[in-house]
């Protein structure tokens, strides 16, 4: 078995996720660089189906590690992480909150689906609806051509108010480990299920270019800025990797609120 590459440490990773909230300081290059956060392993995958748990000093949890998807999409520009548009429609919660967490997720990925299933509805509940926190998605296709097809109907969904819905239902519907597999149908089905209006226009978008370029770029972004394995997060130059208990995000998350203050 390969070697996971070098560990980038956990205090440069966060200096590069603080520089990267500037306009001024352009993001450092940090392709299929791996890293070792919180004793949270994220290694370069070997190929699509590769997948690994590990186990964080705050408590069990577990990421997906990526596989080079996205390689040579072309270098992000130098502005922020948090997008904080009014219009986006891969985020919750208010605009205005004092913080933003940013989250990355492959629509194949079984962790990815744990957090979703068991954490994401808590911090919801806690910390979105009561104005603390707004989350903004990040998709990557770190598991292959299905991960990039799911991630464009999400998007596609999102067109028609209906992001955050998508990525619950695929969620919802994944297996307990493994990668689930996403055709087409399916992907249609699940818009079905969650209200998407116009089908045949949700249909058509997933020949969408323009959306398929997005999730590239998207996935390449993920990789330079050392993001290999999902799901991942940063708050305010903060990194979190894996499906953590839902307390070690709470302590992130208050901390970054009361410093918000």
């Amino acid at each position: 078995m390969s070697q996971p590459p070098e560990a980038l440490p956990r205090h440069e990773l966060e200096r590069k996720l603080r520089r990267s909230r500037t306009l001024n300081v352009a993001l450092g290059a940090l392709a299929a660089i791996g890293l070792v956060f919180g004793g949270v392993q994220l290694a370069q995958g070997t190929g699509a189906g590769g997948n690994t748990g590990a186990s964080g000093s705050a408590g069990a949890g577990d990421s997906a590690p990526a596989d080079g998807a996205g390689e040579g999409a072309g270098q992000p520009d130098a502005t922020s992480i948090e997008r904080r548009d009014p219009a986006d429609a891969m985020a919750i919660g208010d605009v205005d909150a004092p913080v933003v967490m940013s989250e990355w997720i492959d629509f194949r990925c079984p962790f990815c689906a744990v957090y979703t299933r068991d954490t994401l509805p808590v911090l919801i509940e806690e910390y979105v609806d009561t104005g603390k926190v707004r989350i903004e998605f990040h998709d990557v296709a770190f598991f292959g051509e299905q991960s990039a097809r799911a991630a464009v109907a999400a998007r596609a969904a999102g067109e028609q108010g209906k992001y955050a819905e998508f990525v619950r239902a695929v969620y919802e519907a994944a297996p307990e480990s493994g990668h689930p597999e996403l055709p087409t149908e399916e992907l249609i089905a699940f818009a079905k299920q969650v209200g998407v209006a116009d089908l045949a226009q949700f249909e058509s978008d997933l020949a969408r270019t323009d959306l398929q370029d997005a999730v590239a770029a998207s996935t390449a972004q993920a990789q330079q800025l050392g993001v290999t394995g999902v799901p991942f997060f940063a708050v305010d130059g903060q990194a979190l990797s894996g499906a953590q208990p839902v307390d070690t995000f709470r302590t992130l998350l208050d901390e970054a609120v009361d410093a918000a203050q």
